[in-house]
Order: structure tokens, then sequence, then C-alpha cells
């Protein structure tokens, strides 16, 4: 198991060990982990006038001092090396097992032998990676709900080894094809609390890049499980139709925080914004356009970071009107009132039942809904995913759903380019 222990290695030189002969003192490290430190020996010998205590290196600029250097800089290197592996074999390490291994690489007995490799571990490098990816999002370039999802497929991997391998964790090495399948067996099937199989695949598929990235650094000759499909059947979401959208709209709701909801899903249906990019909407993100000053709603995507450009519709210059003075947009300096996800969805649920919807009302409906109206109405599948801030058309095709009427309408188009009005194939000129 590995543990979280930290070594600390400073050099030094002992003078009272300068030889009368060359006037040169032995250069020592001293390795120190939770307190306890023991020096050792690197077999490197400087003169004392050529030593700088503070940066620890060598201070002559000749080759004979930028071999001392390099030296030193590989002694240090070896020595994290053997401790970090040390870790991966025990639970505890100290200052001793260090400077044993160290010792018995640099002065072997009979050949000369490299510091075995290190063997990085799966939680580990999802530690690492989703510490950069916070750090993205205090930046502002990546979405704090997708570093949700990644801590989510975390706890999902540390579950999975804990409860079905029964092991805290699992070095790189060690993960088969195999691993794959069981992860999704496991979750799907033998969990305490089941996932569907596309939640399942979904975990798998960032378990998947964590491991594409570790081969990509070398840290494992290539992914074990690159060749496994996470792919699943996208699930057809059926966007309401326009008859079940003027029904919400013109619902009496008696209840001010169902109100606040139901016009939060209704500036969705008629923007495509999702929940988190409607979450922080501001008067700032209120941008005039062209030379007759159209009001557009112009923001970065949160979780894609593409800029979201949708003209203001009159639904929604009504609902910024009907909010403006309200107490929390004011405080907050935003658009709309809007509860946490979790309560949202919860409220269009009650919507729902009161407005006589049978089915699900949720944040990303609103977004399909959207995306249906706009390309339905005949505008054009780039433009309708320049506003839903996707970075690919392959993405917004997902969200098409053709009506029959303009399938009907289209199709009457092609009928007077192609046949006379008796029905006869046109002649080609």
């Amino acid at each position: 198991m590995k543990s979280n222990q930290k070594l600390l290695i400073m050099f030094w030189l002992k003078k009272s060990k300068a030889t009368k002969k060359d006037g040169t003192a032995p250069l020592y490290a001293r390795v120190t982990i939770d307190g306890e430190d023991e020096e050792i020996s690197t077999s490197i010998k400087i003169r004392p006038e050529h030593w700088d205590t503070d940066a620890k290196r060598h201070t002559e600029p000749t080759t004979e001092g930028r071999k001392t250097n390099l030296e030193i800089a590989q002694a240090e290197i070896d020595i994290d090396r053997f401790f970090k592996v040390l870790q991966t074999q025990n639970d505890s390490v100290t200052p001793l097992m260090v400077k044993q291994a160290y010792l018995e690489y640099k002065h072997p007995s009979k050949k000369v032998i490299e510091p075995p490799p290190i063997d990085h571990t799966l939680i580990d490098q999802f530690d690492q990676f989703i510490i950069k990816f916070k750090k993205q999002v205090d930046k502002g370039l990546r979405s704090n709900e997708t570093l949700k999802h990644w801590n989510t497929a975390k706890g999902k991997t540390v579950q999975f080894l804990n409860h079905d391998l029964q092991i805290a964790d699992i070095t790189l090495s060690q993960i088969k094809y195999a691993f794959a399948e069981e992860f999704f067996d496991f979750h799907t099937l033998d969990a305490e609390e089941t996932i569907s199989e596309v939640t399942a695949k979904g975990y798998l598929k960032k378990v998947k890049q964590i491991l594409k990235g570790c081969a990509t650094r070398d840290l494992i000759p290539k992914n074990p499980i690159q060749d496994y499909c996470c792919g699943t059947e996208e699930k057809e979401i059926e966007p309401l139709e326009m008859f079940e959208v003027q029904k919400i709209l013109n619902k009496e709701l008696p209840i001010n925080r169902l109100s606040e909801v139901r016009d939060a899903f209704i500036f969705q249906v008629f923007t495509g914004f999702a929940f988190q990019d409607l979450y922080g909407l501001t008067p700032e993100n209120i941008v005039l356009v062209g030379n007759n000053a159209e009001r557009w709603l112009i923001k970065d995507r949160g979780k894609t970071g593409v800029l979201e450009m949708v003209p203001i519709l009159p639904i929604i210059e009504d609902l910024i009107e009907k909010y403006k003075n309200h107490l929390y947009c004011r405080t907050k300096n935003v658009l709309i009132p809007v509860n946490s996800n979790e309560r949202y969805n919860g409220y269009l649920k009650e919507i729902a039942t009161i407005c006589g919807i049978k089915r699900d009302l949720n944040t990303h409906l609103a977004r399909h809904t959207f995306a249906d109206i706009m390309l339905n109405a005949g505008v054009p599948l780039e433009d309708v995913g320049r506003m839903l801030g996707h970075k690919s058309i392959r993405t917004t095709q997902r969200y098409c759903r053709i009506r029959k009427p303009r399938i009907s309408e289209n199709m009457e188009l092609a009928k007077q380019i192609l046949f006379t009005q008796t029905g006869q194939l046109k002649k080609v000129g």
C-alpha cells in the first residue's frame, strides 16, 4: 500500500573528514522521513572553498565542477526513486531502508544494477488528474460540474477495488483487459446500489482516459483497456411538444418557488442554456449586437469553454424584466432566481404533475426542446450548435428530431424542382 510519507534530502559537506593530500571533503546526503534521518555517503568529494552551502552545488565553472554537479543531481534522483519504490512495497518507509537500498545500488557485490522502476497506481493517477483539473476550474478553464463527475468516477473506482477486488489501490502494471469487464459487471450487477449500464460505461470511459494518459507519458506500454467499447446506444430524448411548453408557461402556480422554477425552465427552453450557465447568467452577459443594437445573451459555456451566443427572444425579454428587481437577482447580480440543481429538478417534477405533463421535466430536456424548436423552425444546424455552445457539430446532430411537417414542406419543394405539374420527371437541360 502506498504511504503518504514525505522525503527530505539535504546535501552537506563533512569538512571534518577533509583529506590532507588534496583538501577535499566527502559529500553526504541527509535523508529525513517523519523526523527520522540517516546520513548517506555519496562518494563525491569537493574542496570546501568550492562548495556553495545554500545552493548545495559545486561553484567552479569548470568541466570538473559541472561533472560534480551532475553527480549530485543524479544522487538526488536515485534516492528519491528508491524512496518511491519502497512506498509501493511497504506501509511505512524508514530512512534506513532508503539508505540500504541506495548503497546496495551504488556498491553491488557483483554487478551494477539499475534502480527498479516505479510502479504507479491507478488511484494516484486519478488524484493527479483531479488536482490539475481543479486548478483549471479555479482559472475558469473547466467546469466545476465536470470536476464533480471526475470525483464520482474516482469514487466508483475505489468502491470497485475495495469491494470486488478487496484492495485499496492497484498498480498500473496489474491492470488487464478484464479489469474493464469486472468493473462494469460489479457496478451493474453486484454492487449494493447498482447503476445503469450507460452510467457504468460513462465511469469506465473516464478510467480509460486516465490510462490513456498514463500510456502517453510512458508509465505503461499501452492502455490495457483501450479496446473496451465504452460507447452505448444514445438514449433518444423526446423534446417537449409546443403545446406542452405552452401548458407549462400558462399554468397558474400558487407557490412562488414553483413559479420561479417554471420561469427558469421556460428561460432554458428559449435560450438553450444549460443549468450551470443559467445559474451564473448576469446582466453583463447581455450584449448589444449589430447596427440595430440587438440584445443577445453571450457567455462562455462552463462545460466546453465555447462561446454561447443567443439572440434574446421576446419571451426572454419579458422574464428578464419580470425579475430585474427580485431580491435574489439584485443581491447575486443575476438575471433569473435559480435553486440548486437538485432542488430545481425536484420542483420541476412537481410542476409536471400540476400541469398534467406525464413525463419527467429536467434541465437537459429544456436544451433538447430548444434545439428541436430552432431546427424545425429552419435555423441551420451550425447556428444551433453555436447557440448551444457545442464544440462539434456531431454533438448537435444528437439533438436533431425532424418533425413530419418540416419533412413534408421540404419534400414539396423537392417535388417542384424534380417533377412537372403532371408528375413527370423533368428533363435535364
